[in-house]
């Protein structure tokens, strides 16, 4: 071995020892960092991987596990919301007169809220809900972040096809238009009209 594969060879060794030196003296909060990071990373990756179906399971107003592909086969709007949300609060009505319009078999409403299960069981004995309201605080923001797009703020609609492929996404509070564009592509999408791609593409343009 000549001299100067024997120079680098003790140069990468060097090298090597310090990057472990460094990493056993990193303080464990910056360690655990590193690591939420980075397996944060890598969960993103794999809901990019997968990205077409939307599953979770969070609690309803009884306490009860609900997984979303019980309600496959209805095309979904999951509305995210809180009861301290104004927002949020002007835009239930609005919800609620859709679903009465949309009946047993259109496209169903579901409430996600990112709340507390006791202060979402008042205001919805008030607001009387005629559509599947489930609760999460941290879980739902989960559920809404898995969408790809970042959640900032609230009222937050995901749009969901029937076999739990998800089309996109509503930054902002649902108004009648909204609705009846989102309607529109939905129907379009049953009728062969325009495919998955281009129903994305249209309900990023609303």
């Amino acid at each position: 071995m000549n001299r100067t594969v024997l120079i680098f060879a003790a140069a990468f060794m060097a090298m090597m020892a310090g990057a472990l030196l460094y990493a056993l003296r990193m303080p464990a909060e910056q360690a655990a960092d590193v690591a939420a990071a980075s397996a944060k990373a890598e969960m993103m990756q794999q809901t990019l991987d997968v990205a077409e179906y939307t599953e979770f399971t969070l609690k309803d107003l009884d306490g009860e596990d609900r997984r979303f592909s019980e309600w496959t086969g209805r095309h979904r709007l999951l509305n995210f919301w809180a009861t301290w949300c104004a927002p949020c609060r002007r835009e239930i009505p609005v919800l609620k007169a859709y679903q009465e319009q949309q009946g047993d078999d259109g496209i169903l409403v579901m409430g996600i809220a990112v709340d507390f299960m006791e202060e979402v069981k008042v205001y919805a004995e008030a607001a009387e809900f005629n559509y599947p309201i489930l609760v999460g605080e941290q879980d739902a923001m989960a559920v809404a972040e898995s969408s790809g797009i970042e959640f900032i703020a609230m009222p937050f609609t995901m749009v969901v096809a029937r076999d739990g492929r998800y089309l996109g996404a509503y930054l902002g509070e649902l108004h009648d238009a909204q609705l009846a564009d989102i309607t529109n592509i939905l129907n379009r999408l049953d009728a062969g009209e325009i495919t998955n791609e281009e129903a994305r593409g249209a309900i990023k343009l609303l």
